[in-house]
């Protein structure tokens, strides 16, 4: 056989070996479909905020939401789900597909103080969520409707001592973090005034507004404009420095109650058993909305601290919600609050 036989023999005998073993692994691999996570995300993802429209987390999630949804090509939707102190909503996402497409934006209340408060708390706060990141601390204030007769933090502790039993206040629900602000004034004041729970800090707002109740601890996130706009009396920033947003509102130092001191957060969450990958996209999706200028200057206008970049990220966010389980659970406990 010549060379150019040869040669023609080992060709059609590679491209025989090609048809039968290369082409078709080729092909397979493909039509082998990628990593979901690679691709993440390719639909609609919904932010569930445990609590009723208008109140600190909504306004918080609803923020963060807009520029996310530009940062991940897909909408980002803000949906409440309420009852329960918030934990009907978070128990939802703990069950849901740990996919990247349902996530929670948790607070204090919910990832924290639930601990104490509920006997069979259907999830844990330290294992069944993946944590994505702080988006940052809101300072509490102390707002009574206009015409309660005190006219600053002094006489409101007075008043507070002499009529507790005809006194009441509104929170977003058994262990949101405006209850447990206005329980931790209650202990500092040694005084019970009536505790009226609403299906979130906004309709808290909405009856105070009403003159329906006589006050709230609430986040600034919340109540800010209201102050601003005159529509209730902005007591006391549960602070050390007055805020920028509502100067003109003492700091509880200033007001001779100094341990007076409370600061909530929210913070977003992804069902446990999310990949990595996921989880890391949408970080850095929540960082790049920090950042967004309208955005950054909208929180800072609400009085909210927003987290330093060693903050913002998963671990810090695991690390900061095992401390503050540890802080909160033995307040409750020994104030021998309970959630029916």
């Amino acid at each position: 056989m010549s060379l150019q036989e040869s040669v023609a023999s080992a060709l059609i005998r590679l491209k025989d070996l090609s048809r039968r073993f290369i082409f078709p692994a080729l092909i397979a691999a493909l039509a082998w479909p990628a990593p979901a996570s690679a691709a993440y995300p390719e639909r609609t993802i919904t932010l569930v905020v445990p609590f009723a429209a208008g109140g600190p987390t909504d306004i918080i999630s609803r923020l963060m939401a807009e520029p996310m949804s530009r940062i991940l090509g897909q909408q980002v939707i803000v949906e409440n789900a309420v009852g329960a102190g918030g934990t009907v909503g978070v128990t939802r996402v703990a069950r849901a597909a740990p996919d990247g497409y349902v996530l929670l934006m948790g607070n204090l209340g919910t990832q924290a103080a639930s601990v104490g408060l509920y006997a069979n708390l259907a999830y844990d706060p330290k294992t069944d969520f993946e944590p994505i990141m702080n988006t940052g601390g809101t300072p509490m204030v102390v707002a009574a409707k206009k015409d309660l007769p005190v006219k600053d933090f002094r006489e409101f502790i007075a008043y507070v001592k002499a009529n507790a039993a005809k006194l009441n206040y509104g929170t977003g629900g058994v262990g949101a973090t405006s209850h447990l602000t206005c329980l931790f004034l209650d202990a500092l004041l040694d005084a019970k005034p009536t505790h009226i729970p609403f299906r979130g800090s906004g309709p808290a707002l909405n009856a105070l507004l009403g003159g329906q109740v006589d006050y709230v601890c609430d986040q600034t996130v919340g109540v800010v404009p209201s102050i601003q706009g005159g529509s209730i009396n902005g007591l006391v920033v549960a602070v050390p420095a007055r805020l920028p947003a509502i100067p003109d509102v003492p700091t509880s130092a200033e007001q001779g109650l100094p341990a007076f001191q409370a600061v909530g957060w929210n913070a977003l969450f992804a069902p446990k058993g999310t990949p990595k990958e996921i989880t890391d996209k949408l970080n850095a999706a929540a960082r790049a909305a920090l950042k967004d200028p309208i955005v950054r200057k909208r929180l800072l206008d609400l009085s909210v601290e927003l987290p330093s970049e060693e903050a913002q990220s998963p671990e810090a966010l695991r690390k900061f919600v095992a401390q503050e389980i540890d802080k909160w659970v033995p307040i409750i406990k020994k104030a021998g609050v309970t959630a029916q």
